[in-house]
């Protein structure tokens, strides 16, 4: 492929942002100047369930949180609101921030029911969609990198309500499955567009050459994906924005990091008290065999007898006949 028809013209991929940053993320899929990425993206998510192809969308303040001042209030990366009137939430996880399910049902709830004003009908509340994207592994159950979950009935299995949607994706496993040769971005979308976040893995300084070139070879006859590449480039090459997400990333590293290290003090003070436990116990039962030896001494039972039944070294009950006779 020529200079004159490459995707990207001037930086190198090891300049590129990591899309995975949320920082990035946002600057590339919230912007209104790139809402036809938006788009794409979210109708390759969703097409799994059957929703209605999404024509446009509005993005919306991305405060969620309770219903009084006090409550907890959280920060989404993306809510977008798109022309059938459902709500949309994007989350994007660098690292591990556990409690992801529970934080992502906690999103869902703030953002479900913020519309309601007194006087209004339960009916009138829109459906929420729930995307999780994640930069580490999370379910052991399934080997999918694209899991989606509704409330059914247990047993017959029938969908309660379509206002609940849940997707996770966890990218280590997407990657896993293009090193398998599992994935194929010509013909499915949702891996073409998932694949676009993978290229640049900063955690563990990696870039992915083979999806960057496969990506772009697509990118010739695929005006979007084209798009992306290009703001992604424009984003990453200027300075103020560059600087803005390296200290993201080194704030949520450091987030991570400091979690770590209490993790490690955590067990290294629980391996402490479990040692001290140990000795105190050790001590205990040494203690209360030299009480029995002494007991079985005063008793005038013989010292080889005594040995046999405590399983002490003879010298050892010497040892200790010799220390009651000094007292």
């Amino acid at each position: 492929m020529d200079s004159t028809s490459r995707v990207l013209k001037r930086l190198p991929l090891e300049r590129l942002m990591d899309l995975k940053v949320d920082y990035a993320f946002k600057r590339l899929f919230g912007s209104e100047s790139n809402k036809k990425i938006t788009v794409v993206f979210l109708n390759a998510i969703l097409k799994r369930t059957g929703r209605e192809r999404i024509k446009d969308i509005s993005f919306s303040a991305t405060e969620a949180g309770g219903e009084h001042e006090e409550d907890k209030q959280s920060r989404l990366d993306l809510l977008v609101v798109t022309d059938a009137g459902e709500w949309i939430t994007i989350e994007i996880q660098f690292t591990n921030q556990y409690d992801m399910v529970n934080r992502s049902i906690y999103y869902w709830a703030g953002v479900y029911r913020s519309p309601m004003k007194r006087g209004m009908s339960y009916k009138e509340l829109h459906p929420v969609i729930a995307i999780n994207i994640l930069n580490f592994a999370m379910f052991d159950q399934t080997e999918k990198f694209h899991t989606t979950y509704h409330l059914y009935e247990d047993e017959e299995r029938f969908k309660l309500t379509n206002i609940m949607e849940f997707h996770f994706i966890e990218m280590t496993k997407l990657i896993r499955d293009w090193k398998a040769e599992k994935l194929n971005p010509w013909d499915d979308v949702l891996a073409k567009w998932l694949l676009l976040l993978g290229i640049v893995d900063k955690r563990n300084g990696k870039i992915y050459n083979d999806i960057f070139k496969e990506l772009e070879a697509i990118a010739m006859n695929d005006e979007t994906l084209r798009s992306a590449f290009t703001s992604w480039e424009a984003l990453s090459g200027t300075p103020e924005e560059f600087l803005a997400y390296e200290s993201r990333m080194k704030r949520v590293l450091d987030e991570e990091a400091a979690v770590r290290e209490a993790e490690l003090r955590l067990q290294e003070a629980v391996q402490k008290a479990t040692e001290k436990a140990t000795q105190r116990a050790e001590r205990k039962a040494q203690e209360e065999k030299i009480r029995t030896v002494q007991s079985l001494l005063a008793m005038g039972v013989e010292v080889e007898k005594i040995a046999v039944a405590t399983k002490l070294d003879k010298q050892v009950i010497l040892n200790i006949q010799e220390d009651m006779h000094c007292e």
